[in-house]
């Protein structure tokens, strides 16, 4: 049995068509993905508005979802439109008004080798109140270390996926940078150029300009990262998507992380640990304060996703019809 206290107000979570208590276990401890991180996964937000709770770009995200299964080599039982409509239905039931939402495909048990020619693959939907990832520092601004692990290259798998099993490298650095005294890790590439996140994006601001990188630069390009270049076009702010170096990063005027989980939280402070064996360096992010274009693109942000922006509407997925 499974106590939900580090999940605020689950009480149950959607497994294959029917609903389960949250402390009621129900997979094999010899279920595949649990051995070889062979899961495809989502995390999504759900936001209170004036129409009741709403998913944002819930259809995008799913998209993906069957984009990473397909990567997998996964044949979901669900379709599209099937797993939408279930997200819902797992709100309506754990009568959330704001939710973290964990759609999960994973091969389950059958057999033990790599291939999973027995395994078949089930779906769970889970959700949950989730603050602030980074916790209480994230409206100040957290401090960022480098790793010397690089992120896997886009070379050598599909950067659009988000499987499961390469997450391991984001634990074992997220857990690296908390003990440097660190707030987030962030990776290098083989380039040697800045990458992304444990599970962010990474944005800077230099001279007004807001700048990112692409899946060419061996990142995942989220879903959220998107979202916040089209408001800052819309807002009339120049942006720029391309290579970011470690000398861009060490000196922009403003730099934020986003993602679903974090949402936009300022970097303020960076730590260089990418060189092992070597001492290393912190910088200062502009002056170390929140800048005034993250504040700007995180308002508007938290206006989108509580529908109090008309034309981003069509990025909510209303949980009551």
């Amino acid at each position: 049995m499974f106590e939900n206290t580090h999940f605020p107000n689950a009480k149950k979570y959607w497994h294959m068509g029917r609903f389960v208590e949250w402390p009621t276990p129900i997979t094999h401890p010899l279920s595949h993905a649990l051995h070889y991180g062979t899961s495809v996964f989502e995390g999504i937000r759900a936001y209170p508005t004036d129409k009741g709770p709403a998913v944002f770009r819930l259809s995008e995200h799913i998209d993906r979802l069957m984009y990473s299964a397909g990567v997998a080599k996964m044949t979901v039982p669900y379709t599209k439109d099937q797993i939408i409509e279930a997200i819902k239905l797992t709100m309506r039931e754990n009568a959330l008004q704001s939710a973290y939402i964990r759609p999960l495909l994973y091969y389950s048990y059958g057999n033990p080798g790599l291939v999973p020619k027995f395994s078949p693959v089930e779906l769970l939907i889970a959700v949950w109140e989730w603050g602030a990832y980074l916790g209480e520092k994230a409206d100040k601004g957290v401090l960022a270390y480098i790793v010397p692990w690089r992120r896997i290259h886009h070379s050598q798998i599909d950067m659009r996926a988000k499987l499961g099993g390469l997450y391991v490298l984001s634990t074992i650095s997220g857990l690296t940078a908390r003990e440097k005294g660190c707030d987030e890790a962030v990776f290098l590439n083989l380039e040697g150029n800045v990458a992304e996140g444990p599970g962010e994006n990474l944005l800077l601001v230099k001279k007004g300009v807001v700048k990112t990188n692409d899946r060419s630069e061996s990142i995942l390009e989220g879903i959220t990262r998107t979202s916040i270049l089209q408001i800052a076009q819309d807002l009339g702010l120049k942006t720029s998507v391309g290579p970011i170096t470690k000398k861009d990063f060490f000196g922009a005027d403003e730099a934020f992380f986003s993602g679903t989980a974090v949402e936009t939280t300022p970097v303020v402070q960076v730590t260089d640990g990418s060189e092992a064996g070597k001492e290393a360096k912190v910088y200062t992010i502009g002056d170390g304060q929140v800048g005034s274009i993250t504040k700007q693109l995180s308002a508007a942000f938290r206006d989108t996703v509580r529908g109090k922006t008309a034309r981003y509407e069509k990025w909510l997925t209303y949980v009551r019809d």
